[in-house]
């Protein structure tokens, strides 16, 4: 496979055309090498319209973005070289090394402990430091760190912890896809003074759950 070829159509048949604009994004994708956070099984599938598996089971929950939605994301975000940010969700580290190349600093947790082994080992191959990596469960939120100046969630949830906004700093952006299945919506909170926070819905999507997220209460019968 030319793999050149292959990372310049995914660029510009996937990600420009999914309204992903901001040629710095664009530009980062041709720095980071997303084959490197691939699974050793799936590379050949790294530049495919896809969640790829994390682990050789096809049938687990953990996956990585499509590539796309890790672009438009990104995208998003708006980040600033100063921004400090939290990710809830290692995963393979690609994303973690997208956000590391965009802002001052990100602190990454991953419930799986293996999958940030994995992306320790990624990122140190690509020369990027300025990450922390944790290991636990950040789908309520994750303060050790705070404040942050922006917040991403890689897997989606049914509700939205407040705990998050709490944890933005004034100006801070924080992203998550929130809903069931079939119908996610990905949502931009921006923080505009402390305690005062606003949403907008982007765009409708369908991603994998993060692990022991909040759940609404339900009707019982």
């Amino acid at each position: 496979m030319d793999i050149e070829r292959a990372r310049f159509n995914m660029v510009e048949q996937q990600i420009r055309p999914w309204e992903v604009l901001d040629q710095g994004v664009l530009d980062l994708l041709f720095v980071v090498r997303r084959e490197d956070f691939v699974p050793e099984k799936y590379r050949s599938l790294a530049f495919v319209d896809m969640e790829i598996p994390l682990t050789d089971d096809a049938s687990a929950d953990q996956r990585m973005l499509s590539p796309k939605l890790e672009a438009r994301m990104l995208q998003e975000l708006a980040l600033k070289p100063s921004d400090r940010i939290l990710e809830v969700g290692t995963g393979s580290g690609y994303m973690t090394a997208l956000l590391a190349k965009r802002g001052a600093h990100v602190v990454s947790v991953e419930i799986v402990p293996a999958f940030s082994t994995l992306a320790a080992s990624r990122l140190a191959a690509h020369g990027i430091t300025n990450v922390t990596l944790e290991i636990g469960d950040a789908a309520c939120g994750w303060s050790k760190h705070a404040p942050y100046d922006a917040i991403v969630l890689t897997g989606s949830v049914p509700v939205l912890a407040e705990a998050f906004a709490r944890n933005l700093n004034p100006g801070g952006r924080l992203l998550a896809v929130v809903g069931d299945t079939p119908v996610m919506e990905v949502r931009l909170t921006t923080c505009a003074t402390s305690g005062a926070c606003h949403s907008i819905e982007l765009f409708e999507t369908c991603i994998t759950p993060l692990r022991n997220a909040p759940q609404p209460e339900r009707f019982v019968f």
